[in-house]
């Protein structure tokens, strides 16, 4: 899976809309759609934020990984 269909899924699946995320991520409801869609790559820096606030592995959130695994504790 790519990561920007696991952007949305993850958000789909927490029930939230893209503008509540695009407001997490300090950036307009449109760009954030443009992530989804893939039409703009999504910073490694907003990936972050994502991770940390879905609890999930950066592995997990980029695809690079289907297993479910929490966000590193600090």
């Amino acid at each position: 899976m790519k990561y920007n269909e696991r952007i949305r899924e993850i958000r789909e699946d927490n029930s939230l809309t893209q503008q509540k995320v695009a407001d997490l991520l300090h950036i307009g409801q449109r760009t954030y759609a443009d992530y989804e869609s893939g039409k703009t790559r999504i910073p490694v820096d907003n990936l972050l934020i994502l991770a940390k606030f879905y609890n999930v592995s950066m592995d997990y959130i980029t695809g690079a990984s289907n297993i479910k695994t929490e966000y590193p504790k600090e």
